[in-house]
């Protein structure tokens, strides 16, 4: 079999169908131990980080994608292991210019992976600054107010309301 490519052990961003990215490393895994390639294909990733998300007044901390669409392949990449990743179902293609896979540098995995560690989840606020909200709890309960400041850090807005047309 011919090798056009470098065979060296790097990491390569896949595209997906997003939604799907889950269910695309699943398959990449099974068809890794079905073909019995794990001495070429050595990891898959879909990079996630945690953040604290907001709904109905009540905190939760989820695990969202760093990149939506978007699976890593650590892989020697030869004919055979580009065959058996890019034909996974829901694989659209390798990232890259033409059909040369572009191997992500190890500064970006190095990146990649310390966004995953993160210990302090995020604070995800799906408000704009100038939007005007309602507030449920509090001794403001029930009023409006418009959006001025938003804190991510601490997972905090600045709320202006309007009382006695002040």
């Amino acid at each position: 079999m011919s090798n056009r490519y470098d065979s060296t052990r790097k990491w390569y961003a896949i595209h997906t169908y997003s939604g799907y990215e889950e269910k695309v490393a699943d398959d990449i895994r099974q068809r890794i131990q079905a073909v019995d390639m794990a001495d070429k294909i050595f990891d898959v990733m879909v990079p996630k980080e945690k953040q604290i998300q907001i709904k109905n007044g009540k905190r939760k901390v989820i695990e969202a994608k760093i990149f939506q669409g978007y699976v890593l392949v650590e892989m020697k990449l030869t004919d055979e292991t580009w065959y058996i990743v890019r034909n996974t179902p829901g694989v659209t293609g390798f990232v890259g210019s033409g059909t040369e896979p572009t191997p992500v540098s190890e500064a970006e995995i190095s990146k990649i992976k310390k966004r995953m560690g993160v210990e302090d989840p995020k604070h995800h606020i799906d408000y704009t600054e100038g939007e005007v909200v309602s507030i449920t709890d509090g001794p403001f309960k029930g009023f409006d107010g418009s959006i001025s400041e938003i804190d991510t850090q601490k997972g905090k807005i600045k709320v202006m309301v309007s009382m006695f047309g002040r």
